[in-house]
């Protein structure tokens, strides 16, 4: 089975069928917009997952999931630099750090999130790859594909019905007069909020508040949904400002929400 071509003509729920079908034996590469993403499989099942030059080393990926506090997690990467994976699961075990079942969970659970932001990837070139195998020095696991595709296929109808109800990302949005009173946003949607402007394309929002395709049709039509906006042609074009961490004087998230509503109350006298 030779499996080359493009995410327009098959989704990445579909090549994972395939796969699981004829239970393949290798690696899924991935070529998106911005980064390379390889997935590995033995007898059909997935073993192995990467997205562009992240860190997904064991070290890290037990960090993420507070199975490692950050002075282990400096100490392993300072002492235990030329250690494979394989070799420093079989010391944290003997050390009592962790399981390891707990290793191979959270690997799992890492590598089916990789597979759940390729769900959203829609342009794209990939290739399978009979002869490529994980990385020696890395720990593989053994999941079944079942339940990911089932997941896929609800992603692609929701994008599919996020596209008809939004279908281009070149329209700005506005705010309704609806009074934006007693709001229970949540921390995306207020990232969005913020950048509400009739100059603004959603495009640019998206940009500016690091989501994806998506992420932003699916916030947007929420708050479509929730009569807070509305879709316009924008006004002129605007660079976005780039995404501060210390954009908001205050970290409380009461404050954050009472000066956003005092931006949004500016914006609709515009």
């Amino acid at each position: 089975m030779a499996l080359r071509g493009n995410l327009r003509d098959f989704t990445i729920t579909q090549l994972l069928n395939l796969i699981n079908l004829a239970q393949k034996t290798g690696t899924l590469v991935v070529d998106g917009p911005s980064e390379q993403a390889h997935i590995s499989f033995r007898e059909g099942k997935l073993a192995y997952a990467q997205i562009g030059t992240e860190d997904n080393s064991l070290a890290a990926v037990l960090h993420k999931a507070n199975k490692l506090n950050v002075n282990q997690y400096r100490a392993i990467a300072e002492r235990a630099g030329q250690m494979t994976d394989k070799e420093l699961g079989l010391l944290l075990i003997n050390a009592g750090y962790v399981s390891q079942e707990d290793i191979l969970l959270n690997l799992q659970t890492y590598f089916t999130d990789v597979i759940r932001r390729l769900f959203t990837w829609v342009e794209g070139f990939f290739r399978f790859e009979n002869d490529m195998l994980p990385p020696d020095d890395r720990i593989n696991v053994r999941l079944d594909l079942e339940n990911l595709i089932i997941e896929g296929s609800r992603q692609l109808r929701e994008w599919e019905e996020l596209q008809d109800e939004i279908p281009s990302l070149d329209m700005a949005l506005k705010f309704t007069d609806r009074p934006m009173t007693n709001l229970n946003l949540s921390v995306e949607e207020w990232r969005v909020v913020k950048f509400i402007d009739p100059k603004n394309t959603m495009k640019q929002i998206a940009s500016a508040a690091k989501l994806n395709d998506m992420e932003i049709r699916r916030i947007v039509y929420g708050l479509i949904q929730a009569g807070l906006v509305e879709m316009i042609r924008p006004q002129s074009a605007q660079a976005m400002p780039q995404v501060n961490p210390k954009m908001f004087p205050t970290q409380d998230k009461e404050e954050q929400k009472t000066l956003i509503n005092k931006l949004i109350g500016r914006i609709q006298k515009l």
